[in-house]
């Protein structure tokens, strides 16, 4: 028996009967001892009503008669009734995507799609993120994020930058870095998704960017003293925007520590560059004026109007990573990915894809013509007195 399974509780939603049975059987074997099933909806949604407590995990069958696994998706995320869902089918790679994106809209953890036949080993990898996310969700939980524990990491200098390579994709050498914060908070190391929305609501988001701006401009001061010379990438929010002379404190920040604007480009989301355009509009007009270059991160994610974005000062298109997993095999997202470079092409922009993990992704993007790329393929963020050793291994020939 497997201990990370026999503790879950999972139920299956398939209407074909010997489908069902195969399912449960698998969990069986993989360790999983509390099983509920149902062959229809309206079925299911009497099950897990009843059941004490809810299961953890929802198999379910997209194609099923009278509701489909849609419309059940719906009604167990307003009324709780599972934990996370596995989207089951046989379907269109495009059409689970879609689904999944409405489930997680929902509020439903959602683990994955996995396609027919099932086997155990299917089950097993994507039942293992159930328990991967939950660790963290409790790791998470124990944190004390108030406002005054924020505010004492920033006085405590907690918050440091961590950088991640890009890599040029014609020629293969790194010309840059996207510094990505971490908290150094009680011996753990916390992503910026926990903390930076907190920052922003509690009014420290100003002094939070600076910070990490002027830190992470040293670490590439460091870098060059040892021969290293690369682009520095920095997240701001439109949040620190606001103030009209976010520009000339940007400015100053960067020359104090000996690096020129034009050296650094500050990112931000798609979302809010447009949302914000009208208001934000003259301070990252002066931000590129005095060199900075301006990338909008995570393209492709937000609802962007073309006649915005051609009027916005913006040098740097980021793909999403969202976008670039599994582009080579699935034509819609190569569609998008190739969309989005072919755009960034015709308004003079470069672009860079993010989270680019398989050898396949990167031939991909080097076809569709993208300019840099950054991921896993070529190294994950580290902190800045390791990132030249990082550099030099991206260098140095693989082995044969």
């Amino acid at each position: 028996m497997n201990a990370r399974y026999d503790q879950l509780s999972v139920m299956v939603v398939e209407d074909h009967a010997f489908q069902r049975g195969i399912a449960l059987r698998l969990l069986g074997t993989i360790g999983v001892e509390r099983t509920l099933e149902a062959g229809d909806g309206h079925e299911a949604l009497r099950v897990m009503a009843a059941a004490e407590p809810p299961p953890d995990v929802l198999l379910i069958d997209l194609d099923l008669p009278q509701m489909d696994g849609i419309e059940l998706i719906g009604h167990v995320a307003s009324r709780q009734l599972a934990k996370a869902v596995v989207v089951l089918s046989a379907l269109d790679p495009a059409l689970l995507n879609t689904v999944q994106t409405v489930a997680r809209a929902s509020g439903l953890r959602v683990l994955g799609a996995l396609e027919k036949p099932l086997t155990a080993a299917k089950l097993a990898d994507v039942l293992a993120l159930y328990h991967q996310d939950d660790e963290q969700a409790r790791d998470e939980g124990l944190l004390d994020v108030s406002e005054s524990a924020l505010a004492e990491a920033l006085a405590l200098d907690e918050f440091e930058p961590w950088f991640q390579p890009q890599v040029a994709i014609d020629s293969g050498f790194v010309s840059g870095v996207e510094a990505l914060v971490r908290w150094q908070h009680r011996g753990q190391v916390i992503a910026p998704s926990r903390f930076v929305p907190l920052i922003e609501r509690s009014g420290l988001i100003d002094s939070f960017t600076e910070r990490v701006l002027a830190r992470a401009c040293a670490w590439r001061t460091r870098w060059l003293q040892q021969g290293v010379e690369l682009k520095l990438s920095v997240n701001i929010s439109m949040l620190n925007l606001v103030r009209a002379d976010a520009a000339d404190r940007y400015q100053a920040i960067v020359q104090e520590a000996g690096v020129k604007p034009r050296e650094v480009v500050l990112e931000l989301t798609e979302s809010a560059v447009i949302d914000e355009a009208a208001h934000a509009l003259n301070v990252l007009a002066r931000l590129r004026l005095k060199g900075f270059g301006l990338s909008i991160d995570d393209f492709g994610t937000g609802y962007s109007s073309l006649a915005q974005l051609s009027h916005l000062p913006v040098t740097e298109l980021k793909i999403d990573q969202g976008f670039v997993a599994g582009a080579p095999r699935q034509p819609r997202k190569r569609a998008v990915v190739e969309a989005s470079l072919d755009l960034a092409r015709k308004l003079g922009l470069s672009s860079i894809a993010e989270g680019v993990e398989t050898i396949e992704e990167w031939q991909m993007l080097a076809e569709l013509g993208c300019d840099h790329a950054q991921g896993a393929l070529i190294g994950m963020a580290v902190p800045g007195h390791l990132l030249a050793e990082r550099v030099q291994a991206w260098r140095r020939p693989q082995p044969k």
